[in-house]
């Protein structure tokens, strides 16, 4: 007999409890009304959430409900399955349909005591209601250190081919990281709200890498854009003093490198503001404030649609900037 149990202590990459009509919220629900519409909407996907867990069992069942089966603009890279992964490989991966379902996942043959992660389709907006252990045990994954990682699109994972994929997704497996994943497509501006939220949780590590929807989606001033990343990171400290923060400037974007927004600030141009405000705080003093310059991660190359990297990106992405995250928390040890 296989029985059921409750998900919630197998969780990983909550930062904040149900509320507000959303199972796992990635910004505060009790707060949501000063957000940014767009933000909380984005917020309301589940991206970067998982199960994680350690034991001998063969498969893992997983009862669950999903609410659309319109992924938009990401389309099957916002995922349609439940993926298995353990070891840093794909061990099984079974598709998820629209409503109550059951998917059961076979969990591989490594040591017993090396983490099972599961994937969600995030973009169907699943709920689980419960996992159950086939032939053996499990028990929930011991806890990790919790890296908030606070970005747009790229961070939340358009368009790697799946969830697991998104360079947050892939460092967090690699570095034994609890990601959090606060990307906020289409949005993620450096609104002070969400500094406001992200100081006021625990965190091991922070991530910021941001920008280029200060570009285009609300044109911000070169002046505007060192203002709100001062701003931004005097917020974070109010909560975070001592904790380590990696920026991340921009990576590149070819149709907004040399092309002035309606305020007249360029990509490439925004891209030096914000390392200039990173570079200025360091030599004040801030010795836990690191900062990896964007624009030599990624090619137009690795754009497929010219503003978001694919999976050979994404891996690049995890490389160069989930690198300096990981050594970045061990200091903060």
């Amino acid at each position: 007999m296989v029985s059921s149990v409750d998900p919630s202590p197998f969780a990983r990459g909550c930062a904040w409890p149900a509320g507000a009509g959303v199972p796992y919220p990635r910004a505060d629900p009790a707060d949501f009304t000063r957000l940014p519409i767009d933000t909380w909407g984005t917020a309301q996907l589940p991206v970067g959430v998982r199960l994680e867990f350690v034991g001998d069992a063969e498969a893992v069942k997983i009862t669950y409900r999903t609410e659309t089966d319109d992924l938009g603009y990401r389309g099957d890279g916002a995922g349609r399955a439940f993926a298995l992964w353990r070891s840093g490989m794909l061990v099984d991966e079974q598709p998820a349909v629209l409503g109550e379902g059951v998917v059961e996942l076979g969990a591989g043959t490594g040591p017993h005591d090396v983490p099972a992660v599961v994937y969600f389709p995030e973009g169907m907006r699943p709920t689980v209601a419960s996992i159950a252990a086939v032939r053996g045990t499990i028990e929930p994954a011991p806890p990790q250190p919790r890296w908030i990682a606070y970005g747009d699109s790229i961070a939340e994972g358009w368009v790697a081919s799946a969830p697991a994929l998104a360079w947050p997704a892939i460092a967090g497996r690699t570095h034994g990281l609890d990601v959090c994943n606060l990307g906020y497509a289409g949005s993620a501006r450096g609104e002070i709200v969400s500094a406001e939220q992200i100081a006021s949780i625990t965190a091991d590590v922070i991530s910021i890498s941001h920008g280029t929807n200060c570009w285009t989606r609300i044109p911000h001033s070169l002046e505007m854009l060192r203002a709100g990343t001062n701003a931004f990171l005097d917020v974070l400290r109010q909560g975070h003093a001592d904790t380590p923060i990696v920026v991340a400037s921009p990576v590149i974007r070819p149709d907004a490198e040399t092309t002035p927004n309606r305020l007249g600030a360029t990509l490439s141009a925004m891209r030096a503001a914000i390392e200039e405000v990173v570079r200025e705080r360091i030599d004040h003093g801030d010795e836990n404030l690191r900062l990896v310059p964007g624009e030599p991660l990624l090619t137009a190359a690795h754009l497929p649609d010219g503003i978001h990297p694919g999976d050979e990106g994404h891996a690049r992405l995890a490389l160069g900037i989930g690198t300096v995250v990981a050594d970045a928390s061990k200091r903060g040890d």
